[in-house]
Formats: C-alpha cells, structure tokens, sequence
C-alpha cells in the first residue's frame, strides 16, 4: 500500500520548503537545493515537482506582494501542509526502518567481486 507517494526530488523540494518556511518560492527554492546539494536543478523540473506537491495536497501556495523587480508581478510562496508533514515523517520513518534492517555484514563490505 502506498500510503503516501513521494519521489526522491518530491521529497528534496518538501524538505527545502520546511527550510525556507515563509520565503519559499521558486528561484529560492532552487538555488537552496543547489547549494545544499551541490545538484543542478532546471526550473522545469522544479516546476513540475511544486505542481505534483500541491496536486497531492502536501503543498499550498500563495502570491505575495507585487515587486518592481519583478515587473510588477508578485512571487509565488509556497508552504507545507498538515498531509505534507505526514508524507516527510513517513518516508523518513521509512527509510529509517529499511536502514535499520539491514545486516551490519551487508554493509561491511571488504571483497570486491568483479
């Protein structure tokens, strides 16, 4: 059963919400991801993960003020839900289970075969 579906990325832009908490919208989000992560994100894909995170009802957003450096169009501020902090203590629950599961052996890798 899958009780709450959330990608690798899906749960890397959740987690960058709840950092940024009332200053998240999208070119923050992005460049937080980049230099936590050291990863390239396009705005795209970031795009499309913020659309699926809120289709889902993990995320809700929001417009902010107007802004002249923006042309007079204000930002678009993104928060975590009730059902979004759910998702993230269950993948993490999760992951922490299968991490604990594993046998000290598998990981104490010494031969490699090849």
């Amino acid at each position: 059963m899958k009780k709450y579906q959330l990608g690798e990325f899906e749960e890397i832009v959740l987690l960058t919400i709840a950092i940024l908490y009332k200053g998240a919208y999208g070119v923050a989000i992005k460049e937080e991801i980049e230099s936590r992560l050291a990863r390239d994100v396009s705005m795209g894909a970031l795009h499309a993960a913020l659309v699926r995170l809120e289709d889902k009802g993990y995320i809700k957003s929001f417009q902010g003020e107007a802004t002249e450096d923006r042309a007079g169009r204000p930002r678009r501020y993104f928060q975590m839900t009730a059902l979004g902090r759910k998702a993230m203590e269950y993948s993490r629950q999760t992951r922490e289970e299968l991490w604990k599961a594993i046998p000290k052996i598998s990981l104490d890798l010494k031969i490699v075969v090849g």
